[in-house]
């Protein structure tokens, strides 16, 4: 997932002048943003020292390289533990859009239209026991994502776009490496994924075609795992690496610590150039502490960054002095805000426009940092995915009549009475930080005055969207923020609103706009597809799945002994695998 603030998902879809960040964004200024002395040192790159990376969260929500899914954790991982086959450039601005080999020799050869994509893996690769990493590895890493029981929460596009057969319900004939029953077609997916007699050679075998699949290859979804390695579901806490680092230490709620992987060769990864000689996490720290040390910048904190951005209220203090200038950094991120609704348990179409409609989401960008928080939001589709964005006219009609940006709880109600049912209670899912406990706290104020009763339940945030993508687990309505996996709506809309699309916390099924989905996803004109996003975004809005809020944008202060440092935009924060420190 890409998450925002938490989450998401994920990766950036880079216009003009949008630079993607992550965390839980809040907002910009008129500062630039690429941050001054930190990506500027005259000394250039150097070896040596210690990155510390500060955050709130008491652990990574998955490490295990197929379960991983949120932007901040996807860009700690490449940068440090787990290659893929392509991975984004390290480079500020538009430039980190461009794709590159990362395990691979190229950036992949399609062929019979795109529905078939070949990967010949480089030289020397190794995993950290220095056992030479195969086309098996990269297979066998791609099946474990089928074995949905185990391996929870990551992207699902192998499940979706491989030539597999699916049975009578839709879900896939083959069930992963771990079921061993006479059901599991294994036989299915050794025909949709090949390797070369040589085991150089990768070859992906899709149910249609999919022009741009070697995009897909930059998730983790695709990295190695050595068969006689894989733990399952304990494989998250100690995952092999295949990068440049390898887990010291991880303890829950405290920390990890990164060490150089000693088998790692700078010779076979020219992408990354593993500047520090270690990495420490530090979990469960308070967003204000974190903030303030950084602008006190003493100590081990002037090499420190953080997984999150800056809080709201210290925005105008670090923007607004000059003292801090070569060290904070401002921009756009990948992501849509916004709160979903879980169909489920609110089926009502007429109450869950009432809730959208009573949702005071001046409020929301308020808390957020006002001028700096982003545009609100009018869907799921952000504006710099230009080809796939339009307006939905949402707060502008769409709903029946125009609702301002503080809502309008009289038309909720009229909403409500329309709907010939009783208004249920809400329980409004968060993840437990200061600034979504405010945000909660707007929530509840705001439907409260249409007459909707909503209970507030915060979440730790390190284990927020584990809880919230289990249909078990999740209430009517919760915080949630989602980035294009690559520059294309196919990793908006169908992620979030498909069944086994990834995310689709609003639990959300409909026959007629599945198929639409598979028809935009099946349309080669990338002019036409983009229209046919949009109608689709339209349509999500006209069923109220979701509420948006913001078109985000977020702000960093990083150590004055970083270098590097710039909003990288393939996955909206800090270029963790791309820092160094200044001597």
């Amino acid at each position: 997932m890409a998450k925002a603030g938490l989450r998401a998902v994920v990766f950036a879809a880079v216009g003009a002048l949008a630079l993607a960040a992550c965390g839980s964004g809040s907002g910009t200024s008129p500062s630039s943003s690429a941050g001054g002395g930190a990506t500027t040192a005259t000394s250039g790159p150097q070896k040596g020292g210690t990155l510390y990376i500060l955050t709130n969260e008491k652990q990574f929500l998955h490490l295990d390289p197929q379960r991983n899914y949120t932007g901040t954790d996807l860009a700690f991982a490449n940068g440090f533990l787990n290659r893929t086959l392509t991975a984004y450039k390290f480079a500020p601005g538009d430039g980190g859009a461009q794709l590159v080999p990362d395990l691979a020799t190229d950036t992949g050869t399609a062929t019979d239209g795109g529905k078939t994509w070949s990967f010949t893996l480089r030289d020397g690769v190794t995993f950290q026991d220095g056992s030479p990493i195969t086309c098996a590895d990269v297979k066998y890493g791609i099946s474990r994502t089928f074995a949905t029981t185990v391996i929870t929460d990551g992207p699902t596009y192998a499940i979706q776009d491989l030539a597999i057969p699916t049975d009578a319900k839709g879900n896939s004939v083959y069930l992963g490496p771990y079921d061993t029953s006479s059901k599991n077609d294994v036989a299915a997916f050794d025909k949709a994924v090949t390797c070369s007699a040589d085991n150089k050679t990768i070859t992906m075998h899709l149910n249609q075609p999919v022009g741009d699949w070697n995009y897909a290859m930059t998730l983790l979804e695709f990295s190695p795992v050595p068969k006689a390695k894989d733990t399952g579901e304990k494989y998250d806490d100690n995952p092999v690496s295949s990068g440049p680092y390898q887990i010291e230490n991880y303890t829950k709620g405290t920390s990890l610590t990164l060490v150089r992987n000693p088998k790692w060769s700078q010779a076979s990864d020219p992408y990354r150039h593993a500047y520090p000689d270690k990495v420490v996490v530090q979990f469960g720290l308070d967003p204000s502490a974190i903030d303030q040390r950084l602008m006190a910048d003493s100590g081990p904190d002037q090499t420190a960054v953080t997984l999150g951005g800056l809080q709201p209220e210290n925005l105008a203090t670090v923007f607004n002095d000059p003292k801090y200038k070569d060290r904070r950094f401002n921009g756009y991120d990948p992501y849509v805000r916004y709160l979903a609704i879980n169909t489920a348990k609110v089926p009502n179409l007429k109450q869950r426009l009432a809730m959208m409609a009573a949702m005071d989401r001046a409020a929301y960008r308020t808390i957020y940092g006002g001028n700096f928080a982003g545009d609100l939001a009018d869907g799921v589709i952000k504006p710099n995915l230009a080809i796939d964005y339009k307006p939905t006219n949402l707060w502008t009609g769409l709903l029946g009549q125009n609702i301002p940006d503080n809502g309008d709880p009289t038309f909720a109600k009229q909403l409500i009475a329309q709907s010939g049912a009783k208004m249920p209670t809400i329980t409004y899912d968060y993840p437990n930080t200061p600034t979504q406990s405010k945000v909660a706290s707007a929530v509840v104020a705001s439907l409260g005055k249409a007459g909707i009763t909503v209970k507030p339940n915060p979440i730790e945030p390190g284990q927020y969207y584990g809880v919230i993508l289990d249909p078990k687990k999740a209430d009517e309505l919760m915080y949630a923020g989602w980035g294009p996996d690559w520059l294309n709506a196919s990793t908006v809309i169908p992620p979030l609103f498909q069944p086994n699309g990834g995310f689709d916390v609003s639990q959300y099924n409909n026959a007629a706009f599945n198929a639409q989905i598979n028809k935009a996803k099946a349309t080669l004109d990338r002019t036409a597809q983009g229209a046919e996003w949009a109608a689709l975004n339209v349509e999500a809005m006209k069923d109220g799945l979701v509420i948006p809020t913001l078109f985000g944008k977020i702000q960093y202060l990083v150590g004055s002994k970083i270098g590097g440092g710039y909003i990288w935009a393939p996955y909206g924060c800090m270029p963790f695998g791309d820092l160094w420190i200044k001597s």
